[in-house]
Formats: structure tokens, C-alpha cells, sequence
């Protein structure tokens, strides 16, 4: 499992800017991974979520992942 966050995504994506800005504003630091220019993050996040690229899907240190979430599950997740 990873020591912090880490968020799989794209630049161009909206819900990944947003949870990013999300994840800024809770003061939370993750680890990024660009899908577009990392196959391997590309292949895990096509892994969890089923062949598929949803962005973003975020793995959490308990290893749990969220897959799009709002910015109120990311919020309740951090904090909890």
C-alpha cells in the first residue's frame, strides 16, 4: 500500500482538477500520476476499474479507492 495518497488522472480531465483543488484546500499532499504518460498507472487504474479509464480513482494508504468521487466523499475519507 502507499504511504499517502495517490491520484491517478489526466490534465485535461475536470473532475481531476477538481479533486486536486479539493485535496489542496484540505492541505492533504498525494502523490499525481498522469495516465496519459505513465502506462503503468494507466494499466492500474484500467485494473480497478474494470478495463476502463476512469479518472480519478484515488488509492488511499488503507487501500481503499474511490473512483470519482464528489469533493464531500473525498472531504468525510480525509478527515474521518
Amino acid at each position: 500500500m502507499p504511504e499517502q495518497i495517490c491520484v491517478y488522472g489526466t490534465d485535461w480531465c475536470p473532475d481531476t482538477a477538481r479533486t486536486r483543488k479539493c485535496l489542496a484546500k484540505l492541505g492533504i499532499d498525494y502523490t499525481w500520476h498522469n495516465i496519459d504518460k505513465d502506462k503503468d498507472a494507466c494499466a492500474f487504474v484500467e485494473e480497478v476499474n474494470n478495463g476502463n479509464r476512469s479518472v480519478p480513482t484515488i488509492l488511499f494508504p488503507d487501500g481503499s479507492i474511490f473512483v470519482e468521487p464528489s469533493d464531500a466523499e473525498l472531504e468525510k475519507k480525509c478527515r474521518g
